[in-house]
């Protein structure tokens, strides 16, 4: 059994947002998400789909053209194939834990990676 809470893994970056990881299998990956004001996952497309629960902050979740407004206690699910992305708010922390099946490849990640580089939300 694989077992955490948010305070024990707590770890923020002032450059981009941290993803801690709690458990990985083939089949599936789990996170605990830590986002300054501001930060961001950049919007991607991987194969896979997403739970999102939002543990604290404020922010909103990208699913194909639509953005959801977040906060604690909300769950959002997007599914595989979809544009998708996170942000917290310009005045709160955001901490989420993520919850992907099957876990993306490491080129479904590139547009990540580029959307950090470049600061972009929305490339």
């Amino acid at each position: 059994m694989t077992a955490t809470d948010f305070d024990a893994v707590r770890e923020y970056d002032d450059d981009q947002f941290t993803a801690v990881e709690v458990f990985r299998s083939d089949r599936i990956k789990v996170v605990c998400g830590y986002f300054e004001p501001e930060q961001f996952i950049p919007v991607h497309t991987p194969g896979s789909d997403v739970a999102i629960h939002v543990q604290s902050g404020t922010g909103v979740i990208r699913d194909g053209d639509t953005e959801q407004a977040v906060e604690p206690g909300d769950v959002v699910v997007v599914e595989a194939d979809t544009d998708r992305g996170v942000k917290a708010d310009a005045d709160s922390r955001l901490e989420a834990l993520l919850v992907t099946a099957p876990p993306p490849t490491d080129a479904e990640h590139e547009p990540v990676r580029k959307g950090l580089k470049k600061g972009k939300f929305d490339p």
